[in-house]
Formats: structure tokens, C-alpha cells, sequence
């Protein structure tokens, strides 16, 4: 698929079919987090697949909505070191990378926020220093989308966003 075509058609995915992620599409989706650009170079992340389904449904009690990680194919909570802005600006280029990359491949995301970090810390064994960033969930969607069925521009045109002109200025 284009680039352009996958930024723009790409919405967030909260109903997941049954279908397994296979292999290929999961190491993708890892090495698109894994290659993505850092502050520095510091690489501070980490990225934890939860796959024990004990782990998943603690987790899932510890987000904001539960259903997203329930049915999800695909968990990865991306961990930065505490306390650090750039680890965080970093979480998000890592978290935008795997949903591309995934989304590429046919598979769907949603970022899911927790009100309890700590929580979630402690349930994935984080190291002292680090804190989760971010909660993915994965796959592939319950009801089949086509990103080609569309021109960039009709989807641009259906996103739900502020006008161009009122959030792009020139100074």
C-alpha cells in the first residue's frame, strides 16, 4: 500500500476478528517500533508483548476500556524511563511506527491509556526507572476495511478533523 494512503485511512480499530496475527506481521510490526527514530539515539523504550492470558485480563482491568484489550490478537504495552520527555515523544513515534506497520499488513490498532501506571508496571515486571507509555492492542478488524476503496483525499475529507487552515499557520 502507498504511505501516504496508509497515514491517511488509518482510524483506530476497537472490534477484532479471531484471527491469529501471524508471524511475519508480528515481527514487522516489532521492528517498525524497534527502527524508529530517537531522541539522541537513547532508545529508551522497551516493548512487552502480553500474552499470558492471566497478564491480559489484569490488564485489561487497569485501562480505560476494558473490551479493547479482552479482544485484542495483539497486546504490547511500549515501557520509557520514568519521568523522561523524550522518552515519551519517543514512545509515541514507536506506538505510530507499529500501528502503520500493522495497518499495512491488514491488522488494526487502538492505543488504550491507563489510569493506574504504577499498576501496570508492576503487573509487567518493569525495571525501577521505567514506566509504561503506552497500551496497543492488535488486530484484525471484526468488520473488513478497505484503504484502497477510497482516494487519500475522500478519506482525509471523512476524517472527523479540525479544517487545514485552521490548524496549519504561516509566520
Amino acid at each position: 500500500m502507498d504511505a501516504y494512503l496508509t497515514i491517511v485511512s488509518k482510524r483506530e480499530v476497537r472490534s477484532y476478528s479471531d484471527r491469529p496475527i501471524e508471524t511475519a506481521s508480528l515481527r514487522r510490526i516489532l521492528d517498525a517500533a524497534r527502527v524508529a527514530g530517537s531522541s539522541s539515539n537513547k532508545q529508551e523504550w522497551r516493548f512487552f508483548l502480553v500474552e499470558s492470558a492471566e497478564k491480559r485480563e489484569r490488564l485489561a482491568d487497569l485501562v480505560y476500556v476494558s473490551g479493547n484489550v479482552r479482544a485484542a490478537n495483539l497486546i504490547v504495552v511500549v515501557a520509557v524511563s520514568a519521568g523522561s520527555v523524550r522518552g515519551f515523544y519517543d514512545a509515541g513515534r514507536t506506538s505510530q511506527n507499529m500501528m502503520l506497520a500493522a495497518w499495512n499488513e491488514g491488522i488494526g490498532s487502538c492505543p488504550n491509556g491507563t489510569p493506574d501506571p504504577a499498576a501496570v508496571g508492576e503487573l509487567l515486571g518493569l525495571e525501577a526507572g521505567e514506566e509504561p507509555a503506552i497500551i496497543l492492542t492488535f488486530g484484525y478488524p471484526a468488520r473488513p476495511v478497505d484503504p484502497e476503496s477510497r482516494s487519500p483525499e475522500e478519506w482525509i475529507e471523512r476524517a472527523n478533523r479540525k479544517p487545514f487552515d485552521e490548524v496549519v499557520k504561516s509566520v
